[in-house]
């Protein structure tokens, strides 16, 4: 190679030099945040002045500090008092094939542009879907995201259940998807990308835990036919996102039965569930849904970002997306599982199959059995003592991981109460010690935690809340 500079860029021995180094730093940073030697979570930096730093850091750093840098100036997961969103402190292994992947970069929209990890996707979905309950005319894919894998799922149930040929043809009449009012947003999104309009989301009310009230099921069906809206899914959360409520698949599923609509399960967080010996009650009813989302970058510990969604039958994964490309794809009767580029929206894709593959090769499913029970009885370990304290209250008994609750003041109004709870989380965001987030509830602002930290403990929960304490005492 005559450029010096592209020989330098492709050296082995430049890269096993500034490998080995990070390989030490992030040796150091897993072990200081796992063991929360370190005292924060997150240093926090306001927008204009991050910019800032990385617009001069470009041109006057050193480019030994870039990564020193990079961990000093994130959030820390793996940090036992992050409590944020719901993203996982990635098992230290699945660095390697993050690694691997990025190197190997075999695209996988065809078989020959990634053999093994087609193979392995294959392995991985065959899993899940039986675990799921599914039988040997299931199968699934991987694809970049629950977001994504929600708006796949919603295109292969309108394939199926309406005549015409929308894909090709386009559909000038109204029709509508069924859901919680509390699901996660992407199901909306999904519904206004497919052309459905505000409309087309047929929102069923929630009960006082913030599951789906299956009793409104019928209203809202006829309801929304009435308006000349031909409903052809209805979405079953598991568990919402807001409040990680579980919605009661079994009686989604009759429902669904009864009038000939597709079945789709939001499983994104709490799908993993199904590997809980303990949880996977919860679960009652997802073997008879037509297609399920699963996260590993949530309850599954793996790195960003990669989605599991599975069909109970196989060939609605590859009928999705009729589109010719003769120089890539064939056309076949059987599921085509070695071509990936005719199930996803994606072409090109990173092969993150080898993270689902190294943690069941590694360690088998029992991690997940213990991973997904310890967080969930964490939850209710944490209710018990938000109970107990006047100044906390729930917004729902945890069904999962997920708690949202607020810090009373009995001097303050709602809007006051309001006021707080935002400031508090504010002011804990600033201070860096604890990541935690928030929402609203029917007008209500709550603090939420999602205990994702598999290092995470009642002790540093209990903590958490002498803090918040601390900080409402500071706040005028």
């Amino acid at each position: 190679m005559g450029n010096s500079l592209l020989k330098k860029l492709y050296s082995p021995e430049e890269f096993k030099k500034q490998g080995e180094k990070l390989l030490t730093e992030i040796t150091t940073h897993i072990s200081k945040t796992t063991t929360g030697k370190s005292s924060k979570t997150l240093t926090w930096n306001t927008p204009d002045k991050e910019l800032l730093f990385w617009k001069t850091f470009l041109k006057e750093g050193k480019e030994e500090d870039f990564f020193p840098e990079i961990l000093k100036r994130t959030t820390h997961t793996h940090h036992p008092k992050y409590v944020g969103h719901q993203v996982s402190a990635p098992a230290p292994i699945t660095l390697l094939t993050a690694m691997t992947s990025a190197l190997l970069n075999n695209g996988m929209a065809v078989y020959e542009m990634g053999m093994a990890p087609s193979a392995i996707e294959k392995v991985v979905t065959g899993i899940i879907c039986d675990k799921i309950g599914y039988d040997d005319q299931s199968s699934g894919l991987l694809t970049s995201g629950g977001t994504l894998a929600n708006l796949t799922a919603l295109l292969s149930a309108r394939k199926a259940k309406i005549p015409q040929d929308i894909w090709n043809e386009g559909y000038n009449k109204p029709l509508g998807i069924m859901v919680c009012e509390q699901a996660h947003y992407c199901i909306d999104r999904a519904a206004k990308i497919m052309g459905l309009g505000e409309k087309g989301i047929v929102k069923i009310p929630s009960k006082t835990n913030f599951s789906m009230d299956i009793s409104q099921l019928e209203v809202s069906y006829q309801a929304a036919t009435e308006k000349g809206i031909k409903v052809f899914a209805i979405v079953g959360s598991a568990p919402s996102t807001a409040t990680g409520a579980y919605d009661d698949l079994n009686a989604i599923a009759n429902f669904a039965n009864e009038k000939d609509i597709w079945f789709h399960v939001d499983g994104a967080h709490g799908g993993a569930a199904i590997f809980s010996d303990k949880y996977k009650h919860l679960l009652s009813g997802i073997e008879k849904s037509d297609s399920v989302v699963i996260d590993g970058h949530k309850m599954m510990l793996m790195p960003t970002i990669t989605t599991a969604l599975l069909f109970r039958n196989k060939l609605r994964a590859q009928h999705t997306f009729s589109q010719k490309a003769d120089y890539l794809l064939n056309d076949e009767v059987e599921e085509d599982w070695i071509n990936s580029g005719k199930k996803t929206f994606e072409c090109t894709k990173t092969m993150m199959c080898m993270h689902w593959y190294i943690l069941f090769k590694f360690y088998g499913e029992k991690v997940f059995n213990e991973y997904v029970t310890r967080q969930y009885d964490l939850a209710k370990d944490f209710e018990e003592i938000l109970v107990a304290d006047p100044n906390f209250e729930l917004a729902a008994s945890p069904m999962s991981n997920i708690l949202c609750f607020r810090y009373l003041d009995s001097s303050k109004n709602d809007k006051d109460l309001n006021d707080l709870n935002a400031r508090i989380r504010q002011n804990l965001l600033e201070d860096g010690e604890f990541y935690l987030v928030q929402t609203r509830l029917s007008g209500v602002h709550y603090l939420r935690t999602s205990l994702m930290n598999p290092f995470t403990t009642i002790h540093h929960l209990t903590a958490l809340l002498s803090k918040i304490k601390e900080v409402a005492l500071t706040i005028k």
